[in-house]
């Protein structure tokens, strides 16, 4: 039995058939550069731990572990609310912003983890407010969460012409971005290295965003035990380049 789409797959579809407005295009970028003032170099998200207790040796461990986080954990998690907080700051839908950073912090295993996204959320907070385009009750209700980063980025990307498919592709980007730098520096790897690990990690996020796009509320999930544990044993790790 064929099912009709639903509206908000049809208007996805529909803004996924225009072309990006330059200044849209422009500002995802942006929001997608390791340059954005938010402290992203500074965290490996448990990388560092497994390079430590010998989980990561080589490029194509870590090119396995950071595809095996993009699936199991970006893809589940923080894209499915950034598509759903996105939607929400647009429709000042404001009772669902909240619900979906309230998940963000609740579903963070470790204190490093938590902290990385609150730190990263109020950073870029603050860099919207010196940022034109977004609505100032928006920011408000914002900084009264605090927000998470997944949040906060969708609030960021809201005031654009983007497609929720887009300001996802932008997100997971800069993700990859981040985290191939991390294992460069700490497996150690060369730049040609780091270089394959993006590429791979480029033909696989758009299978991700597709997934976490259609995913309801429901199946979203937080689910990576190894990456907990790591986490945690990073917290009292003897030496360390990176906070997470």
């Amino acid at each position: 039995m064929c099912t009709a789409p639903t509206a908000s797959m049809t208007t996805e579809s529909s803004e996924h058939n225009q072309a990006l407005s330059a200044a849209s295009l422009i500002q995802l970028i942006w929001l997608a550069s390791p340059a954005l003032p938010v402290g992203g170099f500074s965290y490996s998200e448990g990388l560092e731990a497994a390079v430590e207790w010998g989980n990561i040796t080589t490029e194509a461990s870590a090119s396995d572990w950071l595809s095996a986080q993009l699936q199991l954990s970006l893809a589940r998690g923080d894209l499915p609310v950034i598509a759903g907080a996105t939607a929400a700051w647009r429709s000042g839908d404001f009772a669902r912003v909240r619900a979906l950073n309230d998940w963000i912090l609740q579903t963070r295993e470790t204190s490093e983890l938590r902290l990385q996204t609150e730190q990263m959320g109020k950073s870029l907070l603050e860099w919207l407010r010196n940022h034109d385009g977004v609505n100032a009750e928006h920011i408000t209700v914002c900084a009264a969460l605090p927000p998470t980063y997944p949040v906060a980025f969708a609030l960021a990307a809201s005031p654009t012409a983007a497609s929720l498919r887009d300001c996802l592709l932008a997100y997971a980007f800069g993700w990859a971005e981040n985290m191939m730098q991390a294992a460069l520096k700490s497996v150690p790897l060369g730049q040609s290295a780091g270089q394959r690990l993006l590429a791979r990690l480029s033909r696989e996020i758009p299978t991700a965003v597709e997934a976490a796009l259609v995913m309801p509320d429901e199946d979203r999930q937080a689910f990576s035990p190894m990456l907990a544990i790591l986490s945690a044993r990073h917290e009292t790790q003897y030496s360390r380049l990176f906070r997470s």
